[in-house]
């Protein structure tokens, strides 16, 4: 009877052992469920990037329209003559003393030979009138011929010279006129516009072209008043026209008032002659005035959201927080950082575009990225199992 309940004993035994076992494992699983569900993950593996000290050029900006150095209008200077040819067309690259347009000459030439005739007939009378009074001169002596006759042939010698010297100046008119019937380039440069017409009978004094001398271009920048004082001539200045490149020219000369409605100044640089940009043409810009000192960030580190700069500041407990910054100049990779943090802060050195407030991030502890804002493991980078 003994050996019957020593196993039935043994049997509970083991049900007992197995069921306190098997009670054991669950409640082991269920604490590293319960540890698992309680560590969160990082959500990327960042690097941190803290302000630094660095030498940024100092820029002033300014906006403006490009315009011609010097526009020269040129007309006509022929009065009621018709236009009889047009040699140039808007874009045209001319010499000085080109022949840009020609009016019909036939009336001038044939006013000319006139001209020429009636000085030809009084040459002749000067002449005569010349022998006469030399003749009457060497008579005066002799008493053959009253003074008042001698006279008579001295007044007609200088109203033969007078009226010669009148139909000289007749000539030189016509042939003035006649000059006047090619209408010449004043300088070089570029036809900038052209109004003339071929058969157009024309008064003095219409327009008949326009020429951008040499070909000049300069950019007339507005600047406001509290800075004009900081710009010297010579200075360098970069200007990007609107969808167009950046070109660089230099500050010609500074104007001595300001516009009493915008307190802006005006201020002249001169373009490079191959410059592509055109007369008429907006375009924004900087002149370079010295270098200082400034704390800056990578420009990774800074997002632009709604018109503001943010950067996430990493906090001591690895969570992030979007913090609004005031962003200054920029140059090369680096932007400068005039408030919203302080200099001890460490913010996320790039990828913060994909992290929201509060989440948790891994910093890779790399001092060379939190010194130059390189993101260690890419912005990108899947998270931390």
């Amino acid at each position: 009877m003994k050996k019957p309940r020593s196993i039935a004993a043994a049997v509970v035994v083991a049900v007992i052992l197995a069921a306190t076992a098997a009670w054991a494992v669950h409640a082991s699983r269920r604490a590293s469920a319960v540890a698992a569900v309680a560590v969160p993950k990082p959500a990327l593996t960042v690097a941190a990037a803290t302000l630094q000290s660095a030498v940024l050029p100092v820029r002033i900006s300014a906006n403006g329209n490009i315009s011609a150095w010097q526009e020269a209008s040129i007309g006509t200077e022929a009065d009621g003559l018709r236009l009889a040819a047009v040699n140039v067309n808007v874009g045209d690259v001319v010499r000085r003393g080109q022949v840009l347009a020609a009016f019909a000459s036939d009336t001038v030439n044939a006013d000319l030979a006139q001209s020429r005739a009636a000085v030809a007939e009084l040459e002749a009378a000067l002449a005569d009138a010349e022998d006469n009074a030399r003749r009457a001169h060497g008579l005066q002596a002799t008493g053959a011929m009253s003074a008042q006759q001698i006279q008579q042939y001295l007044t007609a010698e200088r109203t033969a010279r007078a009226r010669l010297e009148a139909a000289q100046a007749a000539e030189r008119t016509q042939q003035l006129r006649l000059a006047q019937t090619r209408v010449l380039a004043p300088d070089d440069g570029v036809i900038s516009a052209r109004s003339a017409t071929v058969g157009a009978v024309l008064p003095a004094g219409q327009e008949l072209f326009r020429l951008i001398r040499r070909g000049r271009l300069e950019w007339r920048a507005e600047v406001a008043a509290s800075e004009l004082a900081k710009l010297a001539p010579g200075q360098v200045a970069r200007l990007t026209p609107a969808g167009g490149e950046t070109i660089e020219g230099r500050l010609r000369v500074v104007s001595p008032a300001v516009d009493i409605q915008t307190r802006n100044g005006l201020v002249y640089v001169d373009l490079p002659p191959d410059t592509p940009a055109r007369a008429g043409m907006f375009a924004r810009g900087e002149f370079d005035i010295g270098t200082g000192r400034a704390m800056t960030l990578p420009q990774s580190a800074v997002l632009l959201r709604d018109g503001h700069a943010y950067v996430m500041r990493i906090g001591t407990d690895s969570k992030v927080m979007q913090t609004k910054v005031v962003a200054g100049r920029r140059a090369g990779d680096r932007i400068e950082i005039t408030g919203g943090i302080d200099a001890s802060a460490r913010v996320v050195a790039a990828g913060g575009a994909f992290l929201g407030d509060g989440d948790l991030v891994r910093v890779v502890d790399d001092p060379v990225a939190r010194s130059s804002g390189r993101l260690v493991s890419g912005a990108a980078s899947a998270a931390v199992n």
